[in-house]
């Protein structure tokens, strides 16, 4: 099978997945709210984002450098790869191993600190997964890791089922996490085995060369971490778990939308870590103008849809009691918008290897937030967490396109970003009078948004907004004397 087609293949393959388990993802939330209850809700979103800040802080960049190191010519791939698993796995345990010690000193209830010591093993499996998924955008075979996500999320409901059945409360739901990434481990890992056998190496030399590439984003991580996840943590300390669980049941829908920039970056980094490696400036400016060109067509639509819809998909989601989650989606949505023009950027940044360039952004970008949190948030409770996170997400965002700009000379062209916003504002048109029947139950909300998808569509399509061959064309390489071509007649 030849490249095309074989990448052709596993994105389909992937984008299949990805509805799959989102859909089985958003069916699990609303089991989760609907028998957690928002108090019980905020105790799980606080026990997650507690240890989340462990987990990545655990990270040390290795993710996005498992990609960059691996797709580099020359290298070792599975020798590199063995590295850096074995150092994920020392760096996960030693970090999260302090998670149940230092929860101790916080002012929760027992019940979420006991949950964090249940939920641990749930943040071990996710990391180790990461290195594997590195392996699966080198190789551009992410169709695997949609597949391990499905079997995933389909233990995960499993569990759910068994601990209302049981009615085992949080720690059965903490419990049936813990299954579900016990699974995904085991499905990446076995799906892993067509491209390397992946075991536990330490090799000094590797592993200084990981630490030399990994420590600028290491911190890059650790600062987004504080401007990004620092929203909820602050909420759970200066505002009740009702609130949490409203502003946590919003976020895990967020969640679920930023999924889509960060699958398609990861498809397209090692492609242009290659084109910028060979000195292929020009297709990896076209490689990048088509993905922003992508992101503006998703992200555009969903501000507008939110301001109509939003109250009625968090009721179809969570429940009539996260009902008033709808308004915060509202808010939060234009930080969506954000991180998915920015995720491109960003993952620019990593493929140009200059990652140490926004060391600075980001210090400014966690030190301004975090003060902000700390004013708004007592004050304004989610209101002002999401005020925050959208200032935040702007900003970096803002920053990573400055980043690009500088060292690859890349502008974007913003003619279809023009073309999707006045697409956008027909089909915001259309839901003034279609908004009304969204409230009529979930059916009505499902003809409601298929509507409006097609209003936008078929605005755009008139526009010239749409070619059949926009996305295709990123994955268009061809092999040749074991590498790329770069064909300029492809864009």
């Amino acid at each position: 099978m030849s490249l095309a087609k074989r990448v052709a293949h596993n994105t389909i393959i992937q984008i299949a997945g990805k509805i799959i388990s989102t859909v089985l993802g958003l069916l699990a939330l609303a089991f989760i709210t609907r028998y957690l209850g928002r108090t019980g809700f905020g105790e799980y979103t606080t026990v997650l984002t507690f240890l989340t800040f462990f987990a990545v802080i655990a990270d040390f960049g290795l993710t996005l450098v498992t990609v960059q190191m691996i797709s580099a010519r020359g290298n070792e791939e599975n020798k590199i790869l063995n590295n850096i698993f074995s150092l994920r796995l020392i760096s996960i345990i030693a970090v999260l191993g302090l998670a149940p010690l230092i929860v101790i000193f916080f002012p929760y209830s027992q019940a979420i600190k006991i949950g964090v010591l249940v939920a641990l093993a749930s943040f071990i499996f996710p990391a180790l997964n990461q290195v594997i998924i590195g392996l699966f955008q080198k190789k551009l075979s992410m169709g695997r890791d949609a597949v391990a996500e499905v079997i995933s999320r389909l233990v995960l409901l499993i569990g759910i089922i068994l601990t209302k059945k049981l009615d085992a409360g949080l720690n059965g739901i903490l419990w049936a996490s813990v299954a579900s990434a016990a699974a995904s481990f085991a499905g990446h890992y076995l799906l892993a085995a067509k491209f390397a056998f992946i075991k536990l190496e330490f090799d000094w030399a590797i592993w200084k060369q990981i630490w030399f590439k990994s420590w600028p984003l290491a911190i890059t991580i650790v600062l987004n971490l504080i401007y990004l996840r620092a929203d909820i943590l602050f909420l759970s300390l200066f505002r009740g778990v009702d609130e949490v669980g409203l502003y946590g049941a919003t976020y895990k829908v967020i969640d679920v939308l930023t999924t889509v920039p960060f699958m398609f970056a990861g498809l397209i980094l090692p492609i242009l870590t290659t084109a910028w490696s060979d000195k292929a400036s020009d297709y990896f400016k076209r490689v990048l103008q088509k993905s922003f060109d992508f992101m503006a067509f998703i992200t555009i639509p969903l501000i507008v849809g939110a301001q109509f819809l939003g109250r009625p998909i968090m009721t179809a989601i969570a429940g009539k009691d996260f009902a008033a989650s709808g308004l915060i989606l509202q808010i939060l949505i234009f930080g969506v918008a954000a991180v998915f023009l920015g995720t491109m950027f960003s993952h620019a940044v990593i493929a140009l290897d200059r990652q140490k360039k926004m060391i600075g952004y980001y210090i400014f970008t966690s030190l301004t937030a975090v003060a902000a949190y700390l004013f708004l948030i007592p004050k304004y409770s989610y209101f002002g967490a999401a005020a925050v996170t959208i200032y935040s997400e702007v900003l970096i965002a803002i920053f990573s396109a400055i980043c690009v700009f500088k060292y690859s000379r890349f502008r974007p062209n913003l003619v279809l970003s023009l073309k999707s916003l006045a697409s956008a504002a027909i089909m915001g048109l259309g839901l003034y009078w279609l908004a009304p029947f969204s409230r009529t139950g979930l059916s009505g909300l499902i003809i409601v948004i298929i509507a409006a998808g097609a209003i936008y569509f078929i605005v755009l399509c008139l526009l010239g907004g749409v070619k059949r061959s926009d996305l295709e064309i990123i994955f268009s390489r061809q092999k040749k004397s074991g590498g790329p071509t770069y064909n300029n007649t492809n864009f």
